[in-house]
C-alpha cells in the first residue's frame, strides 16, 4: 500500500511544474494592477489600520510564495469555488437564480470592468492546464475549454454564467404574418385568443434587466392582457358582441388600423353553476425555487375566497410518480384545503403524463349533471417523463376535452419554463395559459379574472374578415400566428378554435393599405381591375363563428365594415401595446417609430385603469427603450 502510495506521489510530483519564480514576479505586479482597478485605488494605494500601504503586498507576496506552484493556486481557487457555490447558502442562492432567469442576461456581462475579464480569463486557462497535465498521468482525458478572443474580452460573472448553462425554456411562436396582397388572398381566418402569459413573460424578463427572447413575444396575447371597456351585447343578443374601428396607423401614415373588439357577457356569480375544480401540481425537483412552488401556494391560498360552498376541491401532485394529495372537498372546508396545499414539496422527475391521466380520472368522478369541471395545471413547463412533446400532448388533451372538462395552465419560474408545452395543453384543453412571476398577477388571474377563466360563454370561437380589393391593396394581421385556420375552417365545425370566458374581451388589429396609399409594397397588377369587389363602399366584412357551451353547431355572427368608425382611447392604446410587442419582436414594419413614439401613444390614452395595469406598460417601455439602447 505504502508503495503504491509513494508512486502515486512521484506521478504527480513530475506533473507538477517547477516554480518559475519570474512568472511569480509577474503575476505579483498583475496583482497589484488588478487590484488597483478592481477596487478603485488608481491613485494610491489603500493603507491598512495597521502598518500602512507596504502591508497590503507583504502580504500578497507571502500568500503566492507560499503556494508551492500555479497549480496548487489554480486547484485551491477552483476548490474554494465549488465549495461556495454547493455548500454555501449563497452560492446554492445563485445556483437557482441562475436557472430561473432568462439566458438573455448573459449580454448583460459585457457591461463589466475589461480588468476582470482578463483576470478571469487567465484563472480559466491557467486551471484547464493545470488541470489537463496533472491528470493525464493518472489516464484520464481532460479537454481544455476553447476561449475565444469574444469571450476574453467580455467577462461574465459567476451567476450569469450558470445562467447560461442552466437555461432550457423553449417559446411557442412562428414568423411575424407577412403583408398579403388582396387581389390575391383576400380573406383572413384565425382563432380568438385569451390568453396572457406572454404578456407576463415579457415583463418578467425585462424587469431582470434583458430583453425578452424574441420568440416569448405574442403580440396578440400582450394587447389581450388588459382589460377594455368594449360595449358588450344586450340581454336578447347572442353572448357577446363585435365592433370595429379604424384610426391612422401610428408607425405608418400611408396605412390604416382596423380594430376589432369582441366583449363577452359577465352572467351573475351567483346563477353560476357548482364548480369542481382538481389543482394538477407539478412537484417535481425544478418546482423549488421560490418563484415556483411558493408562489404557487400562495397564490392558491388567494383563489380560495372566491369559491362558494357548493364547489368542490381535489388536488392531485406528479413528480416522479403521481398521488392524490385531497379527496374532493367542499370550499368551505378551507382548513384542510390549505393544509393540503401547504403539505406540498419539490424533488424527483416530472411524470406529467401519470399527473394528467389522474386529474382527468378525478375530475370525471366529480362531476354531475348541471356542473363545471376543471383542471387547473400550475407548474414549470418541464415535462421530462412520459408525454414529453407538444404533438403527443395535443393529442391526449384533444381526447380528453370531449368529456367537458377544460384544461387551464399556469406557469411558474424561469429557466426551464417550457412555454411551448403550456401552449399545446391549453389550446388544446379548451383552456386558458397564464404566466404568474408575482403575486400581484395571482391576484389578476385567479381572482379578477377567475370566473372568465373556469366559466366560457361561447366555444370554438372563429374571425374571418374579407376585405374589398377595390379599396383594400394590402392587409396585414398582427399576431395570432399560433392561431392561424384555412379559410375552410372557419365553417368546419370539427374544427377546434378558442373559448370565450365570462366577461372576457378580445382584440385583434390588422394594418391596412388603401389601393391609393403610397404605402403600397407590392405593384399593382398591369392587366384588369378587381372583378370581386361587389360593393365599393365597403373596406370589408366581418364574420365569426362561435359555438354555444356543450352545443356541436356553431352559429354565425356577421358585420359589414364600412371604414366610417372611428377608433376611440381603448382602441388607441390597444394600438400602442401592439407596436411595443412588434418592437420587442424586430418588425420590419414599423419603420422609424420606435419606443419614445409608443411611450407618448400609450400615455396619451391610458384612460381608466383602476388597477395601474396600462401605468405599468408604460413603464415596461421605459426599461425597453434603456436596455434596447445598451
Amino acid at each position: 500500500m505504502t508503495r503504491d502510495l509513494d508512486d502515486l506521489k512521484s506521478v504527480m510530483d513530475a506533473a507538477t511544474p517547477a516554480p518559475d519564480h519570474a512568472r511569480k514576479r509577474e503575476n505579483i505586479a498583475l496583482a497589484q494592477q488588478n487590484f488597483a482597478a478592481l477596487q478603485g485605488s488608481v491613485d494610491s494605494t489603500r493603507p491598512t489600520s495597521e502598518n500602512g500601504p507596504n502591508v497590503l503586498w507583504t502580504g500578497v507576496k507571502t500568500m503566492l510564495n507560499t503556494l508551492t506552484s500555479k497549480g496548487g493556486l489554480s486547484a485551491t481557487t477552483a476548490l474554494v469555488a465549488v465549495g461556495f457555490l454547493y455548500l454555501s447558502p449563497i452560492g446554492i442562492d445563485l445556483v437557482r437564480k441562475g436557472r430561473d432567469l432568462p439566458v438573455a442576461e448573459a449580454d448583460m456581462a459585457a457591461k463589466a470592468d475589461a480588468p476582470a475579464a482578463r483576470v478571469r480569463t487567465e484563472m480559466q486557462t491557467t486551471m484547464a492546464d493545470t488541470t489537463a497535465r496533472t491528470q493525464a498521468p493518472l489516464g484520464l482525458s481532460v479537454a481544455a475549454p476553447e476561449v475565444s478572443h469574444a469571450e476574453m474580452s467580455a467577462p461574465m460573472p459567476a451567476d450569469l454564467e450558470i445562467l447560461s448553462l442552466n437555461n432550457t425554456e423553449a417559446f411557442a411562436n412562428m414568423a411575424a404574418n407577412p403583408v398579403q396582397i388582396t387581389d390575391q388572398d383576400p380573406v383572413a381566418t384565425f382563432s380568438i385568443d385569451v390568453d396572457t402569459a406572454s404578456y407576463a413573460v415579457v415583463r418578467s424578463s425585462l424587469q431582470n434587466g434583458v430583453l425578452p427572447p424574441r420568440d416569448a413575444v405574442r403580440v396578440e396575447e400582450m394587447i389581450n392582457y388588459f382589460p377594455y371597456d368594449y360595449a358588450g351585447p344586450e340581454t336578447s343578443e347572442a353572448p357577446f358582441r363585435p365592433s370595429v374601428s379604424l384610426m391612422p396607423t401610428p408607425w405608418n401614415a400611408g396605412t390604416q388600423l382596423l380594430h376589432i373588439a369582441v366583449q363577452g357577457r359577465m352572467p351573475a356569480v351567483a346563477d353560476r353553476s357548482p364548480l369542481n375544480l382538481v389543482f394538477l401540481i407539478d412537484t417535481s425537483g425544478s418546482m423549488a425555487d421560490a418563484n415556483k412552488l411558493p408562489l404557487l401556494k400562495q397564490s392558491f391560498r388567494l383563489m380560495l375566497d372566491n369559491l362558494r360552498p357548493q364547489d368542490q376541491v381535489a388536488i392531485v401532485e406528479y413528480a416522479g410518480s403521481a398521488g392524490q394529495v385531497l379527496a374532493p372537498t367542499s370550499a368551505s372546508d378551507r382548513s384542510a384545503i390549505l393544509q393540503a396545499i401547504q403539505s406540498l414539496g419539490a424533488g424527483g422527475s416530472t411524470n406529467g403524463q401519470g399527473g394528467l391521466e389522474q386529474a382527468y380520472a378525478l375530475a370525471d368522478s366529480m362531476s354531475d349533471d348541471g356542473e363545471v369541471s376543471r383542471i387547473l395545471l400550475a407548474t414549470d413547463g418541464d415535462f421530462n417523463v412520459g408525454i414529453d412533446s407538444p404533438d403527443a400532448l395535443t393529442t391526449y388533451i384533444a381526447d380528453q376535452r370531449d368529456s367537458g372538462t377544460y384544461l387551464s395552465v399556469l406557469g411558474f419560474g424561469r429557466g426551464n419554463l417550457n412555454d411551448a408545452t403550456m401552449q399545446a395543453l391549453a389550446q388544446n384543453g379548451n383552456g386558458i395559459a397564464a404566466y404568474i412571476d408575482t403575486l400581484s398577477e395571482a391576484q389578476k388571474v385567479l381572482v379578477d379574472q377567475l370566473t372568465g377563466a373556469l366559466f366560457p360563454i361561447a366555444g370554438d370561437v372563429k374571425v374571418q374578415v374579407e376585405f374589398n380589393p377595390a379599396i383594400i391593396a394590402e392587409y396585414r394581421l398582427i399576431g395570432y400566428e399560433t392561431r392561424s385556420l384555412r379559410r375552410e375552417d372557419f365553417n368546419n365545425d370539427a374544427v377546434d378554435a378558442g373559448e370565450l370566458g365570462a366577461g372576457h374581451n378580445v382584440t385583434a388589429i390588422f394594418e391596412l393599405t388603401p389601393v391609393v396609399s403610397a404605402a403600397q409594397l407590392s405593384d399593382p397588377l398591369r392587366y384588369g381591375t378587381p372583378e370581386s369587389a361587389q360593393n365599393d363602399t365597403e373596406l370589408g366584412f366581418l364574420k365569426l363563428r362561435y359555438k354555444e357551451p356543450g352545443a356541436d353547431v356553431s352559429q354565425l355572427i356577421e358585420l359589414p365594415i364600412s371604414g366610417s368608425e372611428t377608433a376611440d382611447t381603448e382602441a388607441r392604446f390597444a394600438a400602442a401595446i401592439a407596436g411595443f410587442g412588434q418592437l420587442l419582436r424586430g418588425s420590419n414594419y414599423l419603420g422609424e417609430w420606435g419606443y419614445a413614439q409608443a411611450i407618448a401613444l400609450a400615455n396619451t390614452n391610458r384612460g381608466t385603469d383602476d388597477f395601474g395595469y396600462r401605468s405599468q406598460a408604460v413603464q415596461l417601455m421605459r426599461l425597453a427603450q434603456s436596455l434596447a439602447a445598451k
